[in-house]
């Protein structure tokens, strides 16, 4: 009883990051992403979103596998390897790259801003899966 418990802390805990970052970084939209400050803080917002998702999807397929619930083991250590892809070679170094041209250059401003939007658009879509997986498998 007891791994099962573990594992669906876990997943609720993975639930609130991805609802905090949905929540959090929709309204950033609404800066227009053309000052190195805005950039700053919407590239931590993203690092840290994926730091926690990383620890936190980890957790959870470490857990399932010790319930042993090896599909929802190998969504949990999915979600976490697409979060480490992400921060470590697509998303987060497009945006190192580009907040340092920010300043100047109109198309890194609308680079940036279509970043933000597809890491959204990626952290939407791993929400939908989590709580499809949780609603439509069979624990």
């Amino acid at each position: 009883m007891l791994p099962i418990v573990v594992a669906l802390a876990a997943t609720v805990v993975l639930l609130v990051w991805m609802g905090f970052f949905m929540m959090g970084s929709l309204p950033l939209l609404v800066l227009k992403h053309d000052t190195p400050l805005d950039g700053r803080f919407i590239r931590g917002l993203f690092n840290v979103y994926y730091v926690a998702v990383i620890l936190t999807a980890s957790a959870a397929a470490l857990s399932y596998v010790w319930s042993g619930k090896l599909v929802f083991a190998f969504g949990a250590a999915v979600i976490g390897g697409l979060a480490f892809a992400l921060r470590g070679w697509i998303i987060i170094p497009r945006m190192d790259a580009l907040r340092g041209t920010i300043p100047g250059v109109d198309a890194s401003i609308v680079a940036f801003r279509k970043l933000h939007i597809a890491g959204m658009l990626v952290n939407v879509a791993q929400l939908a899966m989590v709580a499809w997986a949780l609603t439509q498998l069979k624990m």
